[in-house]
């Protein structure tokens, strides 16, 4: 990154990790994160006086792989006539789906009317620089709600999505936890948890300094493993990606991993911060019944518990989480389309899948496993 980390850090103060100049620094020094991998770093930056004012994480992409928020239906539309949907800019965090910050303003900047002039001030930027033929359009993925919000008084369409994810009501531990499932769910938790230990299979959960260069290595033979066995394509992260992890962001890592006879048989890489675990990266050797709701729900849950975190991210979609605790959440994103009308269409698009979003929502919540509604 071209931008001083201390300065980046400056305004980029939340612990929220993927924010962190040390994350995106490290997909870009890895190659995950540059122009011949679809995503050419195109950060936004505002200065007034040599100070950064406000910053922005932002890629010009030429495909929409890694984003988890799906416009392909809108890039084959604008095929179907005739238009480049790509390239597009995109204010996000690669591969990761995560809510948190994504544009950040100087200490000294408080007003929504100061805020929002810093957003106009970016669309005339980005209107300056490229146009319509060079440009369809631009989207900001995974923002928090407040702003989204504000992004859609400046006139940036807001879309929602839904993930699942699960809240410490301060139990005192898992089982605690379970005693607010109905009994019947409550059943099957532990029963999955039973068949994971009477398959032989240990739970371990490493963190900070406690995961060495050969833990990370073994990890990633099973992430990449595992992405050639579900899509035949290589995983989007590289072994150099996280080695560079270990060097520069340890304090922010639990490692979660499954041993049979004394051998490694699958992880799990999750980041943290003062409140938060967020589920990330998954691979195994082989395939065990139960064994990746253990590892990446169970055991993600139970280490919020003991540690004190109030709120666990697992990662997107997968509405077989509810079952097991997670509660449906509302996404956001926010977009910008310049072609008039293709604008129109898509507007009206988002704005009834938005209905949809929220009677799905609903019905959701009645499938929650508890006795009642935690509180």
């Amino acid at each position: 990154m071209d931008v001083p980390a201390e300065q980046w850090q400056k305004l980029f103060a939340d612990p929220y990790p993927f924010t962190q100049h040390a994350f995106l620094a490290a997909l870009e020094t890895s190659g995950c994160v540059q122009e011949a991998t679809g995503w050419q770093p195109n950060h936004i930056l505002i200065t007034e006086n040599d100070q950064l004012l406000a910053a922005m994480p932002c890629y010009l992409k030429t495909h929409s792989y890694g984003e988890y928020v799906f416009d392909w239906a809108w890039a084959d539309a604008y095929h179907q006539h005739g238009l480049n949907y790509y390239p597009k800019l995109l204010a996000a965090i690669p591969f990761t789906p995560s809510s948190g910050p994504r544009l950040a303003f100087a200490a000294d900047i408080r007003s929504d009317a100061e805020k929002l002039n810093i957003i106009h001030f970016i669309e005339r930027a980005i209107r300056d620089k490229y146009n319509q033929s060079t440009l369809s359009g631009w989207h900001l993925l995974f923002p928090n709600s407040a702003l989204s919000d504000l992004l859609q008084r400046a006139g940036w369409k807001q879309r929602k999505g839904i993930q699942y994810h699960w809240f410490n009501k301060q139990y005192p531990s898992f089982d605690d936890f379970l005693e607010t499932f109905k009994s019947r769910k409550r059943k099957l938790v532990r029963k999955e948890r039973c068949a994971v230990a009477d398959q032989g299979l240990l739970l371990t959960v490493r963190s900070g300094q406690e995961i060495d260069d050969a833990l990370m290595t073994e990890f990633y033979r099973f992430y990449h493993l595992t992405y050639l066995k579900r899509s035949g394509q290589h995983g989007y992260l590289n072994l150099k990606f996280f080695r560079l992890l270990l060097t520069t962001m340890a304090q922010n890592l639990v490692m979660i991993c499954a041993t049979k006879s004394d051998t490694i048989v699958a992880a799990a890489l999750c980041f943290k911060d003062d409140t938060s675990l967020y589920g990330r990266y998954w691979g195994c050797q082989q395939e065990y019944p139960f064994l990746h709701f253990e590892v990446c729900y169970y055991q993600g849950i139970e280490y919020c518990i003991n540690n004190g975190l109030q709120h666990f991210d697992p990662g997107a979609q997968g509405e077989h989480k509810i079952a097991r605790g997670f509660k449906p959440v509302t996404t956001l994103s926010n977009h910008v389309i310049l072609h008039p009308e293709f604008k129109h269409a898509i507007e009206h698009f988002i704005a009834q899948e938005s209905n949809q979003i929220d009677a799905h929502l609903n019905h959701l919540n009645t499938l929650l496993p508890y006795k009642t509604e935690p509180l």
